[in-house]
């Protein structure tokens, strides 16, 4: 390059550099001006140089000028503390204000740059369009010049960007929305939020133009869209477009997770998702989609420049308000929906628990959360929060067995409503299953909820007919219903298109329960599979239901007639004869008592006399049993009053005329006593166990007694009178006083009804109760008990063993028991029934266990 030249390219780079101050400076009049300098750089190759210069000398005015000036409007709060950052929060009108004065002042700077970028993109244009005919062309340097200045506004504002601006993003759109919220609130409650535009698309008037009193909702929130609509605009044209998104987007989430906790709470009576998407489209949705209009985003769904439609969301329906949606609205519905979903999912799931406690009343939030998983797919976390729930609150040391039985129950028809495969079922159940095996009063309290009206409540009530047999015996009528109407209407091409539509078992479920198109949930399998098997529960129901007959102050019966039919359904009529013959034996007791008292009142007629001196053959009710076929029954010695006596031996004698051969063999410790005290012409009437009735009534023949003396009178060990006369001295009828011995004592009883009110420490609801409680003691042998006495003829076997072996696990002893004890009696027992035999006599010091393995006590 001459020297000339070399003088007159600095001439011309001073003078562009001189115009490129004044123009980003504020003037735009030098452009006319800058053109021919432009023009002869670029002749001298110099476009690229230009270029960059012009951008360097923006990017450093944007930086000291609108940049430092836009951050210091947020200086306050992100200089504040935590809690004064709260303060900040709280303000009506912050960051509002703030935020719109700050993009509008920097949207301002940036627009003039944009005008002097374009001169200078006008001036290098020209240029090339003067050369272009030329065979050499020169770089482009004014295509690329303004998406350079756009990346570096984004740059520098990133660069420069203080922590906590998406915090203030987040906060104005928070509460921006749910300033809309409220606003939408009172259309939404009335349902005319569908028949009313929310927000006009093109209309960019002024938002209070044109407003009046029924359209005044309407126009508040066109208002707000608008205004929000501004913002975003300003921030995107600043690079801030992923941010803004994500702002306005988590805000969303926020209101729609808000409104998901408001409308589902803790009530569990009514569904909520209904409502949950009815307001997604109606606020939201409606937000949305106004949004988009502003920003000029909304693309119609078959608009050929959608080119990324989801296929989740092909041909979508209509919208209230808003008719056919965008292709973005429609990606926006997916994700709300969604959303609530697994917001509704996760809440319901949470509080499972008590759901489950509140059903079938809280049948309506089971129908919700059922249809949250069949959207979400996501059963594992129902199956391991509820397990950690029940573990933590159910299954524990605290919870009585009968109530860890009813929650089971309602978990399993809970459960089988979400899951009627009971794939998910199996894996909820199986703690509860195992906790119960270990509780010795489980295989009762399944009994009393089979057969007990009440449901096994201790208070007793409910209705006869409301056992939970004959629940399950309707819910097995409606399913077999169910399955025959199935299996009668699927035809081959059906069942083609069932094979295509199967589906893999989740990797929840058992592989040893079969797939879960054949799986069937049955409440009483389940039930039965707690204990081990049915021949233990038969066994449990027989001994209940033997006391319960025994206790019978009627022959009143068909309740448990009803049962009985029900439990022959479900365990086999051969299972349930012993049960049956002991049914049969009250029915036979009230008819032989009636013939019985007929033929002992036509005698006693013709007897003149005897009548008044006996009692009254009408008071003697007789439960006659076949004790072959009942359980074992507790017996003990008893010498009842000589009128007594005669009266049970005139029953028997007329029993055996009637039931030849047959004879009575009198269980006198059984059975129920009503008497009537009297006290000076006042009575207190009881109803007491026999041997009660035996004490008081030796007092009749004289007032007062020792307690050996007594004991001896009555036929009762020493320690048994003691404990059951203090039911007459707690009563305040008898008194207490020192014997002649010091193990011996005098009882005698009161004189008048004013001493026994005085004496006595009870009122007669609070002595009934105590009665029940001291005379609690089962007049038939408990199942452990018939247990123990069956398996002591194995007691030696097992001693023996041990005594060769030195050691043997549980299950080499079962083995071997069923190997050599063949003759009678032949060894029958299950491994539950050993392991309960062999911690008895490791309870009596007889075994002891170490590492899983019995040996003799040492």
């Amino acid at each position: 390059m001459e020297p000339d030249d070399a003088d007159g390219s600095l001439d011309l780079w001073a003078q562009f550099c001189s115009l490129s101050n004044d123009l980003l400076g504020g003037d735009l009049s030098v452009g006319p001006r800058l053109a021919p300098v432009v023009a002869d750089l670029c002749a001298r190759g110099l476009a690229t140089l230009v270029r960059d210069y012009f951008l360097h000398s923006l990017e450093e005015t944007f930086r000291n000028n609108a940049v430092k000036k836009f951050w210091q409007h947020f200086h306050p709060y992100c200089n504040a503390s935590a809690v004064d950052r709260i303060k900040f929060c709280v303000k009506e009108h912050w960051p509002e204000e703030i935020l719109s004065r700050a993009l509008e002042d920097i949207c301002l700077e940036k627009s003039y740059q944009e005008k002097c970028v374009l001169v200078l993109v006008h001036d290098l244009q020209s240029y090339e369009d003067r050369t272009s005919k030329r065979k050499f062309k020169v770089v482009d340097c004014s295509s690329s010049l303004m998406p350079r200045y756009q990346l570096m506004v984004s740059s520098v504002l990133l660069t420069t960007l203080p922590l906590s601006f998406p915090e203030i993003l987040n906060v104005y759109f928070k509460k921006k929305l749910e300033e809309l919220s409220i606003i939408m609130a009172g259309s939404y409650e009335s349902d005319q939020l569908g028949n009313q535009e929310f927000f006009k698309s093109s209309d960019t008037s002024d938002c209070h133009s044109g407003m009046d009193i029924d359209g005044q909702e309407v126009s508040e929130s066109s208002c707000l869209v608008k205004n929000i609509g501004k913002v975003v605009r300003y921030l995107r044209c600043l690079g801030f477009a992923s941010m803004t998104e994500d702002a306005y987007s988590s805000s969303i989430i926020w209101l729609l997770k808000s409104k998901v906790y408001e409308l589902a709470g803790d009530d569990y009576r009514v569904p909520v998702l209904g409502c949950v998407k009815k307001w997604i489209q109606a606020v939201p949705l409606q937000f949305l989609h106004a949004l988009l209009i502003y920003l000029g985003d909304s693309v119609e769904y078959d608009s050929g420049s959608s080119g990324l439609k989801s296929p989740l969301a092909s041909r979508p329906s209509s919208f209230p308000g808003i008719g056919v949606p965008s292709e973005a609205l429609v990606r926006w519905h997916m994700r709300l929906e969604y959303f609530a979903y697994e917001t509704l999912q996760d809440l319901r799931i949470g509080k499972l628990f008590e759901i489950i406690v509140d059903y079938p009343e809280s049948s309506p939030a089971i129908e919700d959360l059922k249809l949250c998983l069949e959207y979400t797919g996501q059963h594992s976390k129902l199956v391991d929060s509820f397990i950690s729930s029940l573990r933590y609150r159910l299954l524990t040391a605290g919870a009585s067995t009968n109530d860890i039985l009813h929650q089971y129950v309602s978990t399993i028809k809970a459960l089988r409503t979400i899951d009627p495969t009971g794939v998910f079922l199996e894996a909820v159940g199986e703690p509860i299953r195992d906790y119960l095996r270990g509780r010795k009063d489980t295989i009762k309290c399944i009994v009393t909820m089979l057969t007990d009206g009440s449901g096994g409540n201790a208070s007793g009530t409910g209705n006869a007919g409301d056992n939970l047999l004959e629940e399950l015996n309707r819910d097995a009528e409606n399913q077999e219903n169910a399955d025959y109407d199935n299996h009668a209407n699927i035809d081959e091409k059906q069942a083609w298109l069932n094979s295509e539509s199967w589906e893999p078992d989740p990797v929840e479920a058992d592989p040893l329960k079969g797939s879960r198109n054949r799986r069937k949930v049955d409440i009483l399998g389940l039930m039965v599979s707690i204990i081990g098997s049915k021949d233990q529960l038969v066994n449990e129901y027989r001994v209940m239901l033997a006391e319960k007959l025994l206790n019978k102050s009627d022959f009143e019966i068909d309740s448990d007639i009803r049962t009985l039919e029900l439990l022959k359904i479900h365990f086999g009529e051969s299972s349930m004869q012993k049960c049956e013959i002991m049914l049969n034996d009250l029915i036979d007791s009230k008819r032989t008592n009636s013939n019985i008292k007929t033929s002992l009142l036509k005698t006693s007629q013709t007897v003149p006399g005897q009548e008044e001196a006996e009692i009254s053959h009408d008071v003697l009710d007789a439960t006659i049993i076949s004790s072959n076929f009942w359980p074992p029954i507790q017996t003990e010695d008893l010498v009842v009053p000589a009128s007594v006596d005669q009266l049970l031996s005139d029953y028997a004698k007329r029993f055996h005329q009637i039931k030849t051969p047959r004879k009575l063999l009198w269980k006198k410790n059984l059975g129920m006593v009503k008497l009537e005290l009297e006290f000076e012409g006042r009575s207190m009437q009881f109803t007491v166990a026999p041997v009660h009735a035996a004490i008081i009534m030796r007092f009749q023949e004289k007032s007062s007694w020792t307690s050996k003396t007594l004991a001896t009178e009555i036929g009762i060990p020493i320690d048994s009178l003691n404990r059951r006369i203090s039911f007459w001295t707690s009563k305040g009828v008898l008194t207490e006083s020192a014997g002649p011995d010091a193990d011996d004592h005098t009882f005698t009883v009161v004189d008048s009804m004013s001493d026994v009110n005085k004496n006595s420490i009870a009122n007669e609801r609070l002595a009934e109760y105590q009665m029940t409680e001291e005379e609690g003691e089962s007049s038939v042998a408990s199942v452990e008990e018939q247990l123990k006495k069956e398996m002591t003829v194995y007691e030696k076997f097992i001693i023996g063993m041990l005594t060769n072996f030195g050691s043997m696990s549980l299950d080499k002893i079962h083995n071997t028991l069923k190997m050599f004890c063949i003759a009678e009696p032949s060894y029958d027992k299950s491994l539950q029934q050993l392991q309960s035999f062999l911690s008895g006599l490791v309870a009596d010091e007889k075994l002891e266990t170490r590492d899983g393995l019995y040996l003799l006590k040492r």
